[in-house]
């Protein structure tokens, strides 16, 4: 009969789990999609070399540009307050880690107890035969010195995977990280090339307003030949009036742009180093994309949402584990009695406790279902969230190496446009000298050629820009 009460009580918690197991919900999670296609718009791509294997020291070799990169990523405030956030990770990984080790605690107390003659202790201590030499003071003094212990079972993996998504999200910030090195490399490197393309656009408008000077000192004197009217002198100057205005619109924006550069360094204001001189003359570095699968390996910013996707699928294991039975022992030892000097007596001082808990949520599990609602839904967002960085990332890199072609067609056109204009200044100039053309045609022209330049330089920046972002694109830079 005994041997039938204890099958009957281990059945009973048999069933009792495996009925628990099956009452827990349970939602179909979202399966990312991870494909790509086999190459970037209609570039057939045959080798797999990749310039985001590039170090950014060896893609920019401006030792000016090197140098404020250098800084930045010590000195940037955005940066340390991200490695900061990835303290906050790791920390967050060792609590998760502690949660499914034993809990160990040692105590010391004491304390004292006088309890009434005329209640159920106070009768037994009065009626007991108590040895000589041992007889109880009242009050009761109690001493105690014990070490405690209690440990959770980690029977489905809860705590185990929980610290898994602690740790995949530590692994995601540090990749988040990475992401923000690239775009503040990036940033950087545009911002160096977009003040280097200031400087010349400023040099340029100098030049032309020193050509206009000189044109209206021509007509001033076809006005006192009486060759030309008023009008065409205050035309003249008013076009160089209006550049020498647009001067100073240049000059505030290389001001905005130096600071701009300061406050990614993480300094005050201050001028930055730069040699503009041979700006017309660089050439952008050749871009190998690579195959587009690789964006997946290269790419921090998808490798920190593959981290967070996986982390979510950990927390919906986490969640359903809520609903299984928990199991915790608890053990303690150590001494206790009503003298100081009877704590080291063995083994009447002596105390020690075993005890084992099968706790499983029955009634009001409400609170449950809906933290496994959460997680399944943020399974869900996590895995659009994936798909859409992918999709955003070969977009990036198809539209870059589309406009790294077309800006170098429209580059070379706009340098003949330019040596076109050029030259045409000098012939309006000696027709206009001979009265063969009307100052108009002068004025036109210079503005056309100023123009032009201005437009080359422009064109310039976007080469330079574009390949920084498609280099970024690519998953380079950290």
């Amino acid at each position: 009969m005994k041997m039938n009460r204890k099958k009957i009580i281990k059945y009973a918690a048999f069933a009792s789990i495996v009925l628990l197991a099956a009452c827990a919900p349970k939602l179909s999670q979202r399966e990312e999609n991870r494909k790509v296609p086999a190459n970037y718009n209609s570039l057939q791509v045959t080798d797999s070399l990749n310039s985001a294997r590039i170090s950014w020291k060896d893609f920019f070799t401006d030792p000016n540009l090197s140098a404020l990169i250098d800084s930045a990523l010590v000195n940037n405030q955005e940066l340390n307050i991200t490695l900061q956030e990835i303290n906050v990770a790791k920390a967050e990984v060792r609590t998760r880690k502690g949660d499914y080790l034993p809990f160990v605690g040692v105590n010391a107390g004491a304390g004292v107890d006088k309890v009434g003659r005329y209640t159920r202790d106070g009768a037994v201590e009065a009626n007991e035969n108590i040895k000589p030499g041992t007889d109880f003071p009242e009050p009761l003094p109690d001493f105690m010195i014990a070490a405690n212990a209690s440990w959770e079972i980690d029977i489905w993996r809860k705590l185990r995977n929980a610290r898994d998504a602690a740790n995949a999200r530590y692994l995601s910030s540090i990749e988040g990280r990475r992401f923000m090195i690239t775009n503040l490399v990036s940033e950087i490197a545009s911002s160096y090339y977009e003040l280097m393309a200031l400087d010349n656009k400023l040099e340029i408008l100098k030049q032309n307003i020193e050509i206009q000077k000189n044109a209206l000192e021509i007509v001033k004197l076809q006005k006192q030949a009486a060759k030309v009217t008023e009008l065409a002198v205050r035309k003249f100057e008013a076009e160089v009036l209006k550049n020498q205005s647009r001067q100073y619109y240049i000059e505030q924006d290389i001001i905005e742009t130096e600071n701009r550069i300061n406050f990614l360094v993480g300094r005050f204001p201050q001028p930055v180093p730069r040699n503009s001189l041979n700006f017309p003359t660089l050439i952008p570095d050749t871009i190998y994309t690579g195959f587009p699968s690789q964006l997946l390996e290269n790419r921090p910013d998808i490798r920190q949402a593959e981290l967070q996707l996986m982390a979510s699928k950990l927390d919906i294991k986490v969640a359903r584990a809520n609903f299984y039975p928990s199991l915790r022992i608890t053990a303690g030892v150590g001494y206790q009695a009503f003298n100081p000097s009877f704590l080291v007596q063995m083994p009447e001082s002596m105390i020690y406790s075993l005890a084992g808990d099968l706790v499983a949520p029955i009634i009001n599990r409400n609170s449950l279902k809906a933290q496994y609602y959460t997680s399944n839904a943020k399974q869900v967002q996590a895995a659009y969230n994936y798909e859409k960085t992918i999709l955003n990332a070969y977009i990036e890199v198809a539209n870059g190496v589309s406009k790294i072609s077309n800006l170098k067609k429209s580059y070379d056109l706009k340098e003949r446009q330019v040596q076109a204009l050029t030259q045409s200044i000098t012939i309006s100039t000696n027709l206009f000298k001979s009265a063969k053309a009307d100052y108009m045609e002068v004025l036109m022209t210079q503005r056309d050629a100023l123009e032009a330049r201005m437009e080359l330089i422009e064109t310039k920046q976007l080469q330079m820009s574009t390949m920084v972002h498609i280099y970024r694109s690519l998953g380079g830079g950290w």
